[in-house]
């Protein structure tokens, strides 16, 4: 079996980090920024690559990436706000 590469880029012109797989877009999470937090808005994964554990994925990603930022988070993605409740390790990025 062959590993695949994943790799994620936060593509701030479009206002989204992208999670490709072997070249190929497989999860977005869409973000509004500002100078106080990061509001997710909305969080979708291709239907290729569904069932997968790719949203899950993406969301780890994204929001270490946050924290290596310094950056806090807002939750209205529901996608997003739920994989934190399941992983209160994220909780301390929450803004308000």
């Amino acid at each position: 079996m062959i590993a695949s590469m994943e790799s994620l880029t936060n593509n701030e012109a479009m206002g989204r980090y992208e999670l490709a797989i072997d070249g190929q877009l497989a999860a977005i999470a869409q973000y509004e920024a500002d100078s106080a937090a990061v509001k997710f808005v909305h969080t979708e994964v291709m239907p290729a690559f569904e069932g997968k554990g790719v949203g899950s994925r993406l969301a780890r990603q994204v929001l270490d990436d946050v924290r290596r930022r310094g950056d806090r988070a807002i939750m209205q993605c529901p996608f997003m706000a739920g994989y934190v409740r399941k992983h209160p390790e994220y909780a301390d990025l929450l803004a308000g």
